[in-house]
């Protein structure tokens, strides 16, 4: 019998067949959204996309030639002191953090904007709609 390997295991293997900037990068992401949220589930879709759920989906990990795009797909409804959205900044719903090569990232911001999207997730499935603060220790 042939079992398919976990979620998890599947973007172990992404981040590896990367090799690459992408791949470290993705890695630590992956880490800093673990560290945020201890019991966050991870999954894989729309053709082998790493996905973070926590009450529903946090964010995405889409790995291009030129950058890593973290979308948060409620981003809109989420406060960013540290403004750390830099895409998809025109829609109503979604925001996206893009990583270039070499790109810094504000850790502690990353993971209170993490907390804050599973947060709103948690709100919305309860019925209730209100921005979500993503300030640092929040």
């Amino acid at each position: 019998m042939n079992e398919e390997p976990s979620p998890s295991q599947q973007i172990d293997a992404h981040i590896q067949h990367l090799n690459d900037w992408r791949g470290a990068t993705l890695a630590r992401v992956r880490a800093l959204i673990r560290q945020a949220l201890p019991d966050v589930v991870e999954a894989v879709k729309w053709r082998g996309v790493p996905v973070w759920e926590h009450a529903g989906i946090i964010c995405t990990g889409e790995t291009y030639k030129a950058v890593v795009k973290l979308t948060f797909v409620k981003g809109a409804s989420l406060e960013d002191p540290a403004g750390l959205f830099n895409a998809s900044l025109e829609g109503n719903t979604r925001r996206a953090i893009d990583l270039h090569e070499g790109a810094a990232l504000d850790e502690e911001a990353f993971k209170a904007l993490v907390r804050a999207a599973a947060a709103l997730n948690a709100v919305s499935s309860a019925g209730r709609k209100k921005p979500v603060s993503a300030r640092p220790g929040a």
